[in-house]
């Protein structure tokens, strides 16, 4: 991607991002759900366990015109030093996380086990693989018994009756009574910003597992 076409989406995400700030109250209910049925946003997901009692959660889905295992190589190799996160890179880098964003299937990886770690930022602690079943789900987990932080960031891969997938991203969290913790763990900024990057990043990730991650996969 040219440095011109990084700053431009960075300049569109970046809007959009103040927007949803803006007007976050009446925007949360459609961010919180974008994409999902009503019954996905209300059904109990694998790795929802993990926060018992989550203080916020969203639900996030797309439908791709490929089937699951077309789907999971993007899904499993996303991270920071890993695939990237298919978002708006300037807005990532910006605050350091030295994010290259792939357009291919990386084979280096392509491996995940429970326990493994995948990095938001170079600085934070890894998010734990809680749970991987290939082609069908991915549940990473963040925990500080210290300060009451929790969250999940769960992606669930699940094949319809014309063959194409159905990703679903599934987000939990709970955070102590801390300024820190409500800043970084609580909705009132996490959830837009959140939502801006996610949405492109499951629109990146359909358009590149159903052209197969050519030069032609390139959403704006």
């Amino acid at each position: 991607m040219t440095r011109a076409r990084v700053i431009r989406q960075s300049l569109g995400g970046a809007v959009l991002i103040a927007l949803h700030v803006i007007l976050t109250k009446p925007l949360r209910r459609r961010r919180t759900t974008w994409g999902a049925t009503a019954a996905e946003a209300a059904v109990a997901l694998p790795g929802d366990e993990l926060i018992a009692h989550p203080r916020w959660r969203y639900t996030h889905a797309v439908t791709i015109e490929a089937s699951p295992d077309m789907v999971w190589p993007w899904i499993v190799q996303l991270g920071q030093g890993r695939g990237g996160f298919y978002s708006y890179v300037g807005l990532e880098n910006l605050i350091g996380c030295r994010v290259r964003n792939t357009e291919k299937v990386l084979g280096d990886y392509q491996n995940l086990s429970v326990g493994d770690g995948v990095r938001l930022h170079p600085k934070a602690p890894p998010l734990t693989v809680a749970s991987v079943e290939p082609n069908t789900r991915l549940v990473l987990h963040a925990r500080d018994p210290r300060t009451g932080n929790a969250s999940i960031w769960a992606f669930h891969l699940r094949r319809d009756q014309s063959g194409r997938t159905r990703l679903i991203e599934r987000g939990c969290s709970t955070y102590g009574p801390g300024l820190v913790s409500r800043l970084f763990f609580g909705p009132l900024l996490i959830e837009p910003i959140g939502f801006v990057m996610s949405r492109k990043m499951l629109l990146t990730i359909a358009v590149l597992a159903s052209a197969g991650g050519t030069d032609a996969a390139r959403p704006g």
